[in-house]
């Protein structure tokens, strides 16, 4: 009999990847969010729409099956988690929460709650060249406002479930996850996307807004290596928070020049240093992830933004198509 898994988030970015994966493993797989997938259908062999702030709903969604992987969250790019502290706060603590004591009450095997890299802490992300982060470096804790302290405490309420309920949980820290089916334009849409989606607008010589003077650095990671990453740690023994990301340190400039020489454009840039641009860098020390599961994200940056640039540009064209008609 196939395992039964639960991902919640369904009908967002990773969540919905991760579906897929699933999918090909094995598994029989049930979906639940607050909203159906944006741009294709879900592959859940169930698919249930339910709001997980909601004891209830988080009571009905574990039931039946083996595990759980916790990726529903109110979350989106740097405008939109610099500006929403209360609700993001409010609504992943009770989603959390909630799903934490109905896995419980269930007996679920796995629980996979999925983190983020914001819960590191500021004073450790002041410079561009960026120390690459060990997990180790969370504490004495300084996270992003809202979004990264709710993200810090719920790795510990798994601790604590854990600890105290024989509940057992694994942590993922994601490293900023980008490809094609996801948010592009809107306001929750992520810089790899954003600036995919400008550039594919753009005329063959043109110029685009940047937030910020465009040295600010981070490091991405392709969606299929997220998704592989996430499966290999919930299945893992390790039980505390593990990296998930790329230690291949850009920034944002360069992003934009290989985004653009992909789309064969010369792209100047606009600076606007009035828009919120997050910590000055931000990088993951895999060290950690290697040693426990003997391997890491291999996915060039270069590769993975030659799909999701395609996949955009396709998006952006419907769309104009779309207005014209």
């Amino acid at each position: 009999m196939a395992t039964k898994a639960l991902v919640t988030g369904a009908g967002g970015f990773i969540g919905h990847h991760l579906v897929k994966y699933l999918q090909e493993k094995g598994y029989w797989v049930r979906g639940v969010d607050i909203k159906n997938p944006d741009f294709e259908p879900s592959d859940a062999d169930e698919f249930q729409l339910l709001d997980l702030r909601l004891e209830d709903n988080c009571m009905q969604a574990t039931d039946g099956v083996d595990e759980v992987y916790n990726l529903a969250a109110d979350m989106g790019g740097i405008g939109y988690i610099t500006a929403s502290h209360a609700d993001i706060a409010r609504n992943n603590i009770l989603i959390n929460a909630n799903m934490l004591e109905a896995s419980r009450i269930n007996k679920i095997s796995r629980f996979l709650y999925s983190s983020s890299a914001c819960i590191y802490p500021m004073y450790k992300q002041t410079e561009a060249d960026v120390t690459p982060l060990k997990e180790t470096d969370a504490y004495p804790a300084d996270p992003e406002e809202g979004y990264g302290w709710e993200k810090l405490f719920t790795e510990k309420m798994c601790q604590y479930y854990l600890e105290d309920h024989g509940l057992e949980t694994r942590s993922v820290r994601f490293h900023n996850v980008y490809g094609p089916i996801g948010t592009y334009d809107g306001g929750k849409e992520k810089a790899p996307a954003a600036l995919c989606r400008k550039i594919a607008l753009a005329s063959d010589v043109d110029s685009i807004e940047v937030w910020g003077d465009g040295e600010q650095t981070r490091s991405f990671m392709y969606i299929s290596d997220c998704v592989e990453g996430i499966f290999r740690i919930a299945q893992s023994d390790y039980r505390n928070p593990l990296n998930l990301g790329t230690d291949h340190l850009v920034s944002i400039n360069e992003l934009i020049d290989i985004i653009s020489g992909i789309a064969g454009k010369t792209i100047d840039k606009d600076y606007d240093l009035t828009k919120p641009q997050g910590v000055r860098g931000r990088n993951s020390d895999n060290s950690l992830l290697r040693d426990v599961l003997n391997w890491e994200p291999g996915i060039t940056l270069e590769e993975g933004l030659v799909t999701t640039y395609r996949w955009i540009s396709e998006q952006t064209l419907v769309q104009s198509e779309k207005v014209v008609s």
